[in-house]
């Protein structure tokens, strides 16, 4: 039976594989580079490319960085806004990609469906070239809050604040200071009951977490994928 095509976008890399129904591998993660720029048709093109190689599959699951609504791209700030605002993406690859049905979330929403427990109020922060957020509820995701572009210390947003750029210019340790407060703030604002970090710089988090909080595997973002195909 064909799989589903899991598409995990990110601000330096493009990541793919087929999963089951069940989120589970089965093939192995390719990955390529974002290409700088990046507009609409050089994705297409770049995504067409990875996925190449791939067996059958007969879904198209997309977490995109960015605020994405009825599989319209509203926002991405990595990518550049200008040239994705009121991009119809889930159509735009459904016909790229052999008109198989394709759905596209926002990337910290298809990671969090990989990870949640789906008991109480979860929240979800992604640490990689920014700062992505989630919030599920009792296994629902709930409305998107870019929290990533609120500030959160003087003039710094938490994507200027936590994002790759923050990591290489500050160090680890400085870096990790301004996590731990981060998470501390959101405990705060939101008195969560999980928090699941995940992204590429998840690995860097060296200071003693809370029970409450956990680390994501880094294949979450594409297991997610088979999330947005479960009947509710």
């Amino acid at each position: 039976m064909p799989g589903i095509l899991a598409i995990d976008v990110g601000g330096t890399g493009l990541k793919a594989a087929v999963i089951d129904d069940k989120g589970d591998m089965l093939t192995d993660r390719a990955r390529v580079p974002t290409p700088h720029p990046c507009p609409p048709k050089v994705f297409l093109e770049a995504i067409t490319e990875l996925v190449k190689p791939f067996p059958a599959f007969d879904r198209i699951s997309v977490g995109f960085p960015g605020v994405v609504r009825n599989g319209c791209i509203l926002t991405a700030p990595n990518l550049g806004t200008e040239d994705w605002s009121g991009f119809e993406l889930a159509e735009a690859l459904s016909k790229a990609l052999g008109g198989h049905p394709a759905r596209v979330i926002n990337d910290a929403e298809m990671q969090g469906m990989a990870v949640i427990t789906g008991k109480g109020l979860e929240f979800v922060l992604t640490l990689g070239t920014g700062a992505g957020t989630a919030l599920f509820r009792d296994g629902d995701l709930m409305p998107h809050m870019e929290l990533a572009h609120h500030p959160i210390h003087d003039d710094k947003t938490y994507d200027e604040y936590l994002g790759n750029a923050a990591y290489e210019a500050e160090g680890k340790k400085h870096w990790n200071h301004r996590v731990e407060k981060a998470i501390g703030l959101i405990y705060t604002l939101l008195h969560y009951d999980m928090l699941h970090i995940g992204g590429g710089n998840a690995k860097h988090i060296e200071f003693e977490l809370p029970k409450n909080v956990t680390i994501a595997s880094n294949e979450a973002g594409l297991e997610g994928g088979a999330g947005l195909w479960k009947k509710r």
